[in-house]
């Protein structure tokens, strides 16, 4: 701006000699001489009129204008001045509009609005207001300005008639877990964090009792704390395509080393709608426990297959097989050929007589309870008598791929009396 002056300065006195005009009226100030003027430093640019501005340097311009009666007044001319130098700045400054429209939500006339994907009805808050669920976020409750809604938040469920008992699963149970898995989300269970509370320590009396039942039953479990045998509520949902968080039934197992190890496991599932669930056995076990139970089938198929043959593990977890050797082992093998081999198995024939149990991964038995049978008064009861039933099962599988000591002493000096007899029959 400082540079600029100087040169309408210069300029207005060019103008001023040729129009042969009094160097008294528009001479240049006796102050103003042009090595002052270089010497002096330069201001830094601002929108702001320059101290070196002279308003005489445009009157050059106005003096063929003071003869035409049409033209304004000096002082108009003056003020003109200044406000061309208010409309530069007013220029590079955004107007009111101009700040409007950056920061407007209004989308322009020449697009579409982004229209909203589509949710499930626990997520849309128009479902939600008519579920009830104002709580959720997003959710509009239709309230005016200045006024507040207050929910509550969900309580326990009251007991009812039926009133909660450490022997049985009490109804209001399956019924979170009922609800729970239509509405498996984070926001909904912290929501209803006391029927939550509420029904986990309902599973966790029973499963202090079903312990004590079970340690009559089999020996070798032995007390553990609860915390030991249950399975939390929550999903690991890192490489699963599941995006539910959270489980929706209770579980626990007993085994040896509680929940873990390698032995085989005692389990319980309670889950809504009939899919609670009793089993045991090896799932998903490592190659070494397979490779084990592999070798015992392939040498003494027998023990298998006694084990399959008893009665109450034939009408409880075979589906009430006949009692016929072929049809039991087909029955345990359908219940098993999810992750079954196609083809045999390495180090052995395709044509061999039990190729059907080599082929298996997986040594479980199972099957599901009605919610009578969970809620009943009888419940541990009959979960007792099935986890009887299942013992030799359990058993048998610990005695191969986990055997003790004197066990497996033994069983080495059975099959060499069985290699000796087969020696002395073919010499």
């Amino acid at each position: 701006m400082a540079g600029r002056s100087r040169r309408l300065v210069s300029g207005s006195h060019i103008a001023l000699n040729r129009k042969g005009c009094s160097s008294q009226k528009r001479g240049a100030s006796p102050t103003s001489r042009p090595s002052d003027i270089v010497k002096r430093p330069r201001a830094a640019a601002t929108p702001k009129k320059s101290q070196y501005f002279d308003a005489k340097a445009t009157d050059a311009a106005d003096s063929d204008a003071e003869d035409d009666p049409s033209s304004p007044s000096s002082n108009d001319d003056e003020a003109s001045d200044f406000d061309a130098d208010d409309a530069v700045e007013s220029s590079a400054e955004p107007s009111e509009d101009d700040e409007e429209s950056d920061y407007s939500t209004e989308a322009p006339k020449g697009r579409k609005k982004p229209t909203p994907s589509k949710a499930g009805p626990s997520s849309s808050p128009s479902a939600a207001v008519q579920n009830g669920e104002k709580w959720r976020p997003g959710v509009k409750a239709g309230l005016g300005p200045g006024k507040q809604l207050v929910i509550k938040k969900p309580q326990a469920r009251p007991a009812g008639k039926t009133p909660y008992q450490p022997e049985t699963l009490h109804p209001n149970t399956l019924l979170f877990l009922g609800e729970l898995k239509a509405n498996n989300d984070r926001q909904w269970l912290k929501m209803h964090d006391a029927v939550f509370r509420q029904a986990e320590q309902d599973w966790y009396s029973y499963v202090d009792k079903l312990t004590e039942k079970l340690i009559e039953i089999d020996d070798t479990v032995p007390e553990l704390p609860v915390k030991d045998v249950i399975f939390r509520i929550y999903r690991d949902i890192r490489f699963s395509p599941d995006p539910t968080p959270y489980k929706a039934h209770f579980s626990a197992a007993w085994s040896r080393t509680g929940r873990k190890g390698g032995y085989a496991h005692y389990y319980v599932q309670i889950s809504p709608h009939g899919q609670s669930f009793v089993g045991g056995g090896l799932w998903h076990p490592d190659a070494a426990p397979t490779a084990a139970m592999r070798r015992d089938i392939d040498r003494r198929p027998q023990r298998i297959k006694s084990v399959l043959m008893d009665n109450t593990l034939r009408e409880e977890f075979l589906e009430g097989a006949p009692k016929n050797e072929k049809k039991a082992v087909r029955a345990f093998v359908s219940r098993n050929s999810e992750n079954a081999l196609k083809t045999k198995p390495k180090g052995y024939d395709a044509d061999h007589a039990d190729i059907e149990l080599l082929r298996l991964r997986n040594y479980t038995i199972g099957r599901k309870l009605t919610e009578a049978e969970v809620t009943g008064p009888d419940s541990l009861q009959r979960i007792g008598d099935l986890l009887t039933a299942m013992k030799p099962f359990i058993t048998y599988i610990n005695s191969v791929v986990m055997p003790d000591e004197e066990s497996e002493g033994s069983e080495e000096g059975s099959e060499e009396e069985d290699d000796g007899s087969e020696e002395d029959e073919n010499s």
